[in-house]
């Protein structure tokens, strides 16, 4: 039973987070239902045993108080490559997120920030070419400038994205507005 993991889904069924995906272990997911502070949706067909009681395995459970987001998405490596959607902001060249790494527009080495609308996802070959010159001194333009995205538009590209393994008896909740098939 390890590795078993349960899908959080917050009060109106929608996942909490695609980026990266609202999982819990199944344990802390019983321990919540145990507790009232969520709702069984769905279960494994694998049963936890204690001395007095068996429990179905929650596979997707419900959140009974709805959380609500601020909209803003959080400073992350990895917000900032699914932003730039895994591309490097100076050839194009789509990467995995293991051989990227972000680039200062405006480089720290001359006042500039680590912020949202200075900082991009760039290859390595791209990253030293710049060095701690800005975009125009290196003759490198970026191909979108960067900005601070919501929480929403990393879900959207998120969902573009689905983690390499998924459980088939989730698929009916994490792409709930997609259009359903005919």
């Amino acid at each position: 039973m390890s590795g078993l993991q349960t899908l959080v889904l917050n009060a109106d069924y929608r996942p909490l987070s695609y980026h990266p995906l609202s999982l819990w272990s199944w344990q802390d997911a019983l321990s919540a239902l145990l507790s009232g502070r969520v709702n069984l949706v769905a279960n494994y067909d694998r049963k936890a045993r204690s001395p007095s009681r068996v429990l179905p395995i929650p596979s997707v459970v419900a959140l009974k108080r709805y959380v609500a987001f601020d909209g803003r998405a959080a400073f992350t490596r990895y917000n900032i490559y699914l932003r730039d959607d895994f591309a490097c902001q100076y050839c194009g060249g789509t990467f995995a997120a293991s051989d990227l790494t972000f680039d200062h527009v405006h480089p720290r080495s001359r006042g500039g920030l680590t912020t949202w609308d200075n900082v991009v996802a760039a290859c390595a070959p791209c990253n030293s070419r710049k060095a701690d010159r800005t975009p125009g001194q290196a003759g490198m333009p970026l191909i979108r400038p960067p900005v601070a995205p919501t929480i929403r538009q990393l879900d959207r590209l998120a969902m573009r994205r689905p983690p390499a393994s998924l459980h088939h008896g989730w698929i009916d909740y994490l792409y709930w507005d997609s259009e359903l098939e005919r």
